[in-house]
C-alpha cells in the first residue's frame, strides 16, 4: 500500500519547511501586538543564505559564521524584508521548543537591526531563555 502515513490535515503531514514558516509566523505575530508597523515588513523563509556574491546578504558575512538571518531594507517602492534561513538555524537546534526559540531570537535580532533599535526594546524578553 502506497500513500501518505497521515491525512493532510494532521499535523505529521507538514513537512519541516511548513513546520518552520510556522515558527516564523508565530514569532512576528507575537512581535506585531507591540510593533504593528512590522505589518510593513515582509518575512521570508528561504533555504541557506547566498554564497555567489550576489545579493545584499552575500558581503555580510565571512568565512567563519553562517548566518542565521538578514535583512533588505525597503527601496525602489520594494518593501523592507526580514529573512530567516531555515537551515542554519534547523542545524544549530536539536528539539521544537529549542528551535522556536532561536526562530524568535532571529527574527527580534532581525527586526531590531531593521528599526535602529536594540533587541531588547523589540522584545523584552530577548535573552532570558
Amino acid at each position: 500500500m502506497r500513500g501518505p502515513i497521515a491525512p493532510p490535515q494532521v499535523p505529521l503531514a507538514a513537512s519541516r519547511a511548513e513546520v518552520f514558516a510556522d515558527l516564523v509566523q508565530d514569532s512576528v505575530e507575537r512581535l506585531e501586538r507591540r510593533w504593528p508597523q512590522l505589518a510593513d515588513i515582509d518575512f521570508l523563509v528561504l533555504e541557506v543564505p547566498r554564497l555567489d556574491g550576489r545579493g545584499d546578504q552575500a558581503a555580510a558575512w565571512s568565512d567563519e559564521a553562517v548566518p542565521l538571518g538578514g535583512i533588505i531594507p525597503a527601496r525602489d517602492g520594494r518593501r523592507a524584508r526580514v529573512v530567516v534561513y531555515r537551515r542554519p538555524v534547523e542545524i544549530r537546534t536539536k528539539g521544537r521548543d529549542e528551535r522556536a526559540a532561536l526562530v524568535h531570537e532571529v527574527v527580534v535580532e532581525q527586526v531590531a537591526e531593521l528599526l535602529g533599535l536594540t533587541p531588547e526594546t523589540v522584545d523584552p524578553r530577548y535573552g532570558e531563555d
